[in-house]
């Protein structure tokens, strides 16, 4: 996907990327590619694959939800997908950005300055420690996350986060149906509801990216998270 065709097919799906987020998703690029050099943040460095599978990637969420003037929170945010991109297009987003590596925040730090992302906040730290603060426990619109943990162990992680009334939105491969199930009895403990799976296939290729969509209908109860060691007990992550 190069740089035209990323801009017309989401204008095909509502989406107008101005000149300004274009330059913007290029000088992301850039950096990513010269950071990539000195650390691994992504294996996708051709630049009409890194516009297709993470930036359009990404951007799947807003065909179905409207990010203006709300917050979100990106959990283990890893090279800053899929909130980076989502930022770009919606200024008035207020994104905080979370990641257990300190290199990784370091480097979307830079990205967010250079690419002049204002209210965007960078923060080093686990999820399940981060989550128990009250600056951070049930203070967001959205919560969303990519490819970290398996359902059962992301929804304990991120569903902390959201608001009574707010979503939680994971990005997944195609087929993630029986994840979900496996996750039901944990989503419901931690206060949330399965609300629907959207499925979003990506241009021009055989990927599938699978939305779960997650409301939380009550707040979550104090004994959640549990410590990284129980969590993980339970759930394997995904690789």
């Amino acid at each position: 996907m190069n740089e035209l065709e990323f801009q017309n097919i989401l204008k095909g799906k509502g989406i107008e990327v101005s000149e300004r987020q274009l330059k913007q998703f290029q000088k992301y690029y850039e950096i990513l590619v010269e950071w990539n050099e000195k650390m691994n943040l992504t294996a996708i460095t051709d630049k009409e694959d890194v516009y297709l599978k993470h930036f359009y990637d990404s951007i799947t969420i807003a065909f179905d939800f409207d990010f203006n003037d709300q917050t979100l929170i990106d959990v283990g945010a890893g090279a800053g997908f899929p909130s980076v991109p989502l930022k770009i297009l919606y200024p008035n987003l207020k994104i905080t950005i979370v990641d257990s590596l300190n290199k990784r925040i370091n480097f979307l730090t830079l990205v967010s300055n250079e690419l002049n992302l204002s209210n965007t906040v960078c923060v080093h730290g686990r999820a399940e420690d981060l989550s128990r603060k009250p600056e951070y426990r049930e203070k967001f619109d959205y919560v969303i996350s990519r490819a970290v943990a398996n359902m059962t162990a992301l929804s304990e992680y991120c569903l902390p986060y959201i608001k009574p009334g707010g979503m939680f939105i994971a990005l997944k491969a195609e087929g993630a149906e029986q994840e979900v199930d496996s996750a039901r009895a944990m989503i419901c403990n931690l206060g949330g509801r399965i609300d629907k799976i959207i499925k979003a296939p990506l241009p021009n290729s055989d990927i599938v990216r699978s939305l779960i969509v997650i409301k939380k209908v009550k707040p979550t109860p104090k004994s959640f998270p549990r410590t990284s060691k129980k969590i993980k007990q339970q759930s394997k992550p995904v690789l």
